[in-house]
């Protein structure tokens, strides 16, 4: 068998029209048949024995395709390698293979640097506080620069030059590359900003109305900041926007573990009064008021008496009125309820009236910054308050409807007020 391979080449060799040709398609046979080899036999059973460790698994290097890439390096040595040995092919033929070869190799080595990127992206992120310190902009600040050598090294190797050659005409380029590259730079300094002074996780709440964004954000990228509304779009913001324009971040919130409530009750002002004595004495059995009213009163009686004869004058005493008593309901209220904070803010103060009514506003934080309950405990805490209104006297404003002109026609006839 030896023997007729060996009469064979001497054969062809006495013929180079059909010696080379030959040699020729046995190199590709040879290239095709390795690298047949290579990933279904090598690249398989690599899988197979990896496969079965654990940080194989978490990192999803198979999914990544890494080693099948670089699989692909084996046919283009050995083309590269195998053009140069054939005798009879064309100088001009050998150097364009070997370029286009050098040119792959260095293309499939930065797709497989940039897919072991995208690994370490991957792994980092299964850290609990990968969301705190996010490096998937750094990541891709490095895919640039790979990916910008490589273009350099391909292309000295298409044209087969040396790469100094090209390295040394970019210093004329700057300018056209920082035009061509601004929102890369501009994102990468705001990346840089964002990251060193903690502006934005991955995870938090923000609200940018500019840009209708309100919702978590799900991802944080060198380019772009994903944010996923509450009605489940995505909004993508780019990542300089964060330094440039003013949004809120609701994790202060968040971490502090209270949400505030601030919100206004609209009181008639018809229905302020002074409490009639029938009127303290029925407001006292409320238990929230009981200790309010006794040391009122008697503050209020003590001061009375210092007025002497000025007492008769009714005028000139002090009362305890409606919606100073309601005030003060509210407050005892709000202390007493099991879903207030206590150690944060609580108020309920009187604002400026207008023509809505006078402003009662009620101003404290809940325990709780599930949104959920969040609202159900400040309609829990309004419904009680509305309803309870006119213990005190006092009526909600609202501006006249169509009912209230009904009841008020019923009450007073047209033929009645002519």
């Amino acid at each position: 068998m030896q023997q007729e391979l060996a009469n064979g080449l001497e054969w062809l060799q006495q013929h180079p029209d059909l010696y080379t040709p030959t040699a020729l398609l046995a190199l590709v046979f040879v290239a095709a048949l390795c690298n047949w080899l290579v990933k279904r036999v090598l690249v398989r059973s690599l899988h197979a024995v990896a496969g079965k460790t654990r940080l194989w698994r978490e990192a999803s290097i198979k999914e990544s395709g890494v080693i099948k890439r670089l699989s692909n390096i084996v046919p283009a040595l050995i083309l590269s390698n195998g053009i140069r040995i054939i005798e009879g092919m064309p100088e001009t033929l050998v150097t364009i293979v070997t370029n286009v070869c050098s040119a792959f190799i260095v293309l499939t080595m930065a797709l497989a640097i940039n897919a072991v990127l995208d690994i370490v992206n991957n792994f980092y992120q299964r850290r609990p506080d990968a969301h705190l310190r996010p490096i998937k902009g750094y990541l891709q600040v490095v895919k640039i620069i790979i990916s910008l050598i490589a273009l350099i090294l391909i292309v000295a190797a298409l044209i087969d030059r040396s790469p100094l050659i090209l390295l040394s005409g970019l210093g004329a380029m700057a300018a056209v590359l920082m035009l061509i590259f601004q929102d890369t730079i501009l994102s990468l300094v705001a990346s840089i900003q964002i990251s060193s002074n903690d502006i934005v996780r991955v995870g938090d709440w923000i609200e940018m109305p500019q840009l209708n964004a309100d919702g978590d954000v799900i991802d944080i990228a060198l380019h772009m900041v994903k944010v996923q509304n509450w009605d489940k779009t995505i909004t993508s913001i780019p990542t300089r926007r964060f330094i440039t324009d003013p949004f809120k971040n609701w994790r202060g919130m968040q971490e502090c573990g209270g949400r505030r409530i601030k919100r206004s009750l609209y009181l008639d002002q018809s229905s302020i009064h002074f409490l009639s004595a029938d009127e303290l004495e029925r407001l006292q059995q409320m238990t929230l008021l009981n200790q309010y009213l006794s040391d009122k009163r008697a503050e209020v009686s003590q001061w009375n008496k210092e007025l002497a004869g000025g007492a008769e004058v009714q005028a000139n005493t002090r009362r305890l009125t409606n919606i100073g008593t309601l005030r003060a309901y509210v407050e005892n209220y709000l202390k007493h309820h099991a879903d207030i904070h206590q150690q944060m803010t609580q108020l309920v103060r009187q604002l400026a009236p207008s023509s809505e009514g006078l402003p009662i506003e009620i101003y404290c934080f809940t325990t709780t910054t599930s949104w959920a309950r969040y609202e159900s405990i400040q309609s829990d805490i309004f419904d009680h308050l509305l309803a309870i209104l006119p213990e005190f006297g006092l009526r909600v404003y609202q501006h006249p409807s169509g009912t209230d002109m009904r009841e008020l026609r019923q009450q007073f006839p047209f033929s009645q007020v002519d």
